[in-house]
């Protein structure tokens, strides 16, 4: 098996407007809190990855929660597919794919995760482990540009 149907890859392109306007509504709220809770419903808007794609190949070294990652391109534009089993971990990786999926080679190879994050306020509020499993993510998805 190499990957999730074209099915998957839609259902994931197809929230990305809920993922963008989820970003927009992290980046308002005015503390921890409140940022936190955010960040697990907008967890809930990813489409479940089946148990069949939840593949040992497919997961993110460096990431202390399980976390899959999948890639694919069309026309120019890449496309991830990202899930993970810990809620903050899947909220932080709704708003990483609000970001990079729909996006040329050279815009993801640019894209800083760090000031991303930080720029949403959430940079220094997150666990040591958090944080590295996220730009683990990060980094995955760059490398699977090539």
């Amino acid at each position: 098996m190499n990957g999730p149907d074209n099915r998957l890859f839609e259902a994931y392109r197809d929230c990305l407007p809920q993922l963008q306007h989820a970003v927009a509504t992290v980046h308002e709220a005015s503390n921890w809190q409140d940022k936190y809770r955010l960040l697990m419903q907008v967890g809930k808007l990813l489409p479940e990855l089946p148990a069949e794609w939840q593949q040992d190949s497919a997961r993110v070294r460096g990431c202390e929660s399980a976390a899959w990652l999948y890639h694919q391109t069309c026309d120019g534009q890449h496309l991830y597919v990202a899930f993970s089993d810990a809620r903050i971990i899947k909220g932080l990786i709704a708003l990483l794919l609000a970001a990079v999926n729909n996006r040329s080679a050279d815009e993801i190879m640019t894209f800083s995760a760090e000031h991303y994050f930080a720029s949403l306020g959430l940079a220094g509020q997150l666990s040591p482990s958090r944080t590295n499993g996220l730009y683990a993510i990060a980094t995955t998805m760059k490398n699977l540009i090539g």
